[in-house]
């Protein structure tokens, strides 16, 4: 018997009458032969209203209560489908991450997950039970509940499937599948069949929303083969696998838009040997991702040092980058929130000249100006001026031919 993970997000599950089409599905995947196990996110919206609850009791929770708070919102979907399931003569049992053995360290609310002893889970697969698991939330090794961050179901579902040795790991959710560009801002984006475990993770970490960055590095790196398809329609959607030749072919494989990235910029940096150092110490500790990082040529012994970090955690970096500034006798600190991100990806850069040269080109044609640039093996961002976002995804996705991809 194939054994094949589901997972649910929040738009899946977010009322009764959707509940029970996600029963419909798992119970034809049941009764066709295959063991399931259903990892299911927080109903829509649940995860916000629990999080302004805490922000009216206190304007900075505390991260472990917050777990606590918030790993609450998985348990109502998890039991509600278990009751839905039973009723139609399905023997399915709700599991929080904690019964299924989901050890984290103790990053709260942004936890990382070391292992999953999965014998709970394998003793009620042999015994005919189909478990619905609570994504999103593990425990660490002092049994307190943890959580792992936006999209962490996603990275349950992966886990538990990697843990398992699963045929299939299948991530339902409101589109079907991964486009060559958000098809709200690039009407001519087409969907694409299959797309490589590199490839997936840098468009997860430049801005496409469809599968949490952690869990395409969790399924790389245990070789779980990932398909994201739609709850609300049948069809084929996207497989995340293994790089093959015909990924090559094309230079660009998408186009990604970040709008949560905010720029720091710490004038009059002394120019001598361990101040970068002290700088992003107190940074990383902080559990803050730093992105791009440009520093300026030296003049009369001093720099300016720019560099990207989430929008989301500016209130925090802020101080801190400017208590360090002083420490280092900087001149001042400056920040620039309306700025984007536009990315290339793409594994055929590898083997494609001139996609720089040419993304470039069409950037400055339209008249957008590049504030930094960053490159890998496999793809090119630049920082540019919000306003000019859609029109840059656009204009790129149109000149490197993914208007054109067939669907």
């Amino acid at each position: 018997m194939a054994v094949i993970v589901q997972k649910y997000g929040g738009t899946s599950v977010g009322t009764i009458e959707r509940i029970q089409r996600v029963a419909d599905r798992v119970e034809k995947t049941h009764r066709d032969g295959n063991h399931v196990v259903v990892v299911l996110s927080a109903m829509s919206g649940e995860t916000d209203r629990l999080i302004k609850l805490a922000h009216e009791v206190t304007p900075s929770p505390d991260d472990r209560e917050m777990d606590m708070l918030l790993s609450t919102g998985e348990r109502v979907t998890i039991a509600l489908l278990a009751m839905e399931l039973r009723g139609r003569g399905i023997n399915a049992r709700s599991f929080t991450g904690r019964q299924v053995g989901i050890m984290t360290d103790s990053a709260h609310t942004k936890a990382r997950i070391a292992r999953v002893t999965s014998g709970r889970l394998r003793e009620a697969l042999d015994q005919g039970v189909v478990p619905v698991v609570a994504g999103f939330q593990g425990i660490n090794e002092r049994s307190d509940v943890t959580t792992l961050g936006r999209g962490g179901s996603d990275l349950s579902a992966v886990a538990v499937a990697a843990a398992l040795k699963a045929d299939r790991c299948i991530i339902f959710t409101d589109v079907d599948g991964v486009y060559t560009a958000d098809p709200n801002i690039v009407p001519a984006a087409k969907r694409i069949d299959r797309i490589s475990y590199e490839e997936m993770l840098e468009m997860a970490s430049l801005g496409a929303k469809v599968l949490q960055t952690r869990s395409v590095e969790f399924a790389a790196k245990f070789n779980v083969p990932v398909e994201v398809n739609s709850s609300f329609k049948e069809g084929k959607g996207t497989l995340v696998t293994k790089e093959d030749t015909d990924m090559e072919a094309a230079a660009v494989a998408g186009v990604t838009g970040d709008r949560n990235q905010a720029k720091i910029t710490i004038i009059g940096v002394p120019d001598k040997p361990g101040i970068a150092a002290r700088i992003f110490g107190p940074v990383a500790e902080a559990n803050i991702n730093v992105d791009m990082i440009i520093q300026n040529i030296s003049q009369a012994a001093l720099t300016d040092l720019s560099f990207t970090v989430p929008r989301a955690d500016l209130k925090k970096a802020v101080p801190l980058i400017q208590g360090v500034a002083k420490d280092i006798e900087a001149k001042s600190v400056s920040v620039t929130e309306a700025i984007a991100k536009v990315s290339l990806i793409g594994v055929g850069m590898r083997s494609h000249s001139g996609v720089a040269a040419k993304m470039f080109n069409v950037l400055s044609r339209e008249g957008v100006n590049i504030m930094m640039i960053s490159t890998s093996e496999i793809k090119i961002s630049c920082v540019i001026d919000e306003k000019y976002l859609e029109l840059a995804m656009r204009s790129l996705h149109s000149a490197f031919g993914l208007d054109q991809v067939p669907s």
